[in-house]
């Protein structure tokens, strides 16, 4: 199928299918979830089921047709432009969020706050932010509340600190073991991909902790703009975050069967390249959500 000089053509994939079965599943029971059907829950462990094999089949077959020689260098360009790509359009993706932050919060809420649109709204109302809405619009005529749940803003010098300083370490940890890598030395890829592994899902079990505190306190999906903002910016990234840990680990077990080489490893590289791409998208979301 390939040789030295021909480009290695693939055989025909059946794993997307399946995958995209397993997701149609997923979805479907979701959907049935939330009406209330008895069936729900059942097709989404299902469909979890069918795209977990998926994941597994398609990733042994890649890992198989890599250590067997049968890519040559224009397939590894193919690889590093297409992840390159895929980390463009990741850039694209957040900064359609961090540009509905910026939206919101130095031109909405103000302009909500001004003139006609004020009156409108009600006159207690000051556009500052943070805000909650409707909540800092007063009382009604029997002195409850309008609409709304109090809440504190999310420091920044509590868990968000604490996570930012694992995944920073976990960058380090990931560089070292690239390093290791390209000296030919497994012991040190190995320590290096556990660390920053298990670096990169503490970070998820402290920012479930963040969530279930800010959910005691008030802080919804539901309490307003800031809210809603806050927890569509952390949550997406949380999600990278467990994605490429999942991707981190797959990469750790392929290193502990003796996978990769100095000059051949672009599974190592592309898992290494998001890991360091959801690093800095934490930094902005630390700086912009947190701290200002």
């Amino acid at each position: 199928m390939s040789t030295k000089d021909a480009y290695y053509v693939p055989h025909k994939a059946t794993w997307p299918v399946i995958g995209t079965a397993g997701l149609f599943c997923m979805v479907a029971g979701f959907a049935n979830y939330l009406n209330g059907s008895s069936v729900g829950v059942f097709l989404m462990l299902t469909g979890f089921l069918i795209f977990i094999v998926m994941l597994v089949g398609w990733f042994t077959l890649q890992s198989r047709e890599s250590e067997s020689g049968i890519f040559n260098s224009q397939v590894g360009i193919s690889y590093r432009m297409g992840m390159m790509w895929f980390i463009f359009s990741e850039v694209a993706f957040f900064a359609v969020f961090f540009g509905t932050l910026w939206y919101t919060r130095n031109l909405s809420v103000p302009w909500l706050g001004e003139g006609a649109t004020k009156e409108f709204l009600h006159p207690l109302f000051e556009g500052t932010w943070p805000t909650n809405g409707p909540e800092q619009l007063g009382l009604d005529k029997e002195g409850n509340r309008i609409f709304g749940a109090e809440f504190e803003p999310m420091g920044a010098w509590g868990l968000p600190f604490v996570n930012t300083l694992l995944l920073l370490s976990s960058g380090v940890t990931c560089t070292w073991a690239h390093h290791g890598l390209l000296a030919k030395n497994r012991n040190q890829l190995i320590k290096g991909l556990v660390a920053t592994v298990g670096l990169g899902f503490l970070f998820v079990l402290c920012q479930a902790v963040e969530y279930h505190e800010a959910y005691a306190e008030g802080l919804t999906l539901g309490t307003g703009i800031y809210g809603s903002t806050f927890f569509m910016l952390t949550g997406f990234h949380g999600f990278h975050v467990c994605v490429g840990a999942i991707i981190l680990s797959v990469i750790l077990f392929r290193s502990w069967k003796g996978h990769f080489t100095p000059e051949n490893h672009f599974a190592f590289e592309a898992a290494a390249w998001y890991w360091h791409f959801v690093d800095v998208v934490w930094l902005g979301l630390f700086i912009f959500v947190y701290l200002m």
